[in-house]
């Protein structure tokens, strides 16, 4: 069964690296979607049923932290897996986010072996 993704990033370049990062894992994918802030992304998935976030942490608008919070908070997002990916240096942010239910994180840069290892038992 395909996966449906959600990448969140404000650099457009990243999601674009993402998404050839994820071609070459051999996870079958399905719909790739993509939301610029936490504010992007809530409408993505009103609008799409998806099987994975893949979210920064530092965003304008509302950052990764804040989504990953409404997300566990809403009944038909909650079991979503939400890996971060994130250039955050602070230890603080990472612990925050995996205290509220992140399935993980990788600091960029990212290769693609790093991804594929964070997502092997999630999807």
């Amino acid at each position: 069964m395909a996966l449906d993704v959600l990448i969140v990033d404000d650099s457009a370049a990243i999601r674009k690296i993402l998404q050839r990062v994820l071609a070459q894992t051999e996870i079958p994918l399905g719909t790739i979607l993509e939301a610029g802030d936490g504010i992007e992304a809530l409408e993505r998935l009103k609008a799409n049923h998806v099987g994975l976030v893949l979210s920064d942490i530092n965003m304008p608008n509302m950052d990764g932290i804040e989504l990953l919070t409404q997300i566990r908070a809403n009944a038909a997002w909650k079991s979503i897996p939400v890996v971060m990916i994130t250039t955050e240096g602070s230890q603080q942010k990472v612990l925050e986010a995996v205290d509220l239910g992140a399935a993980g994180y990788v600091r960029k840069p990212f290769t693609a072996d790093q991804i594929k290892e964070k997502l092997v038992g999630l999807v």
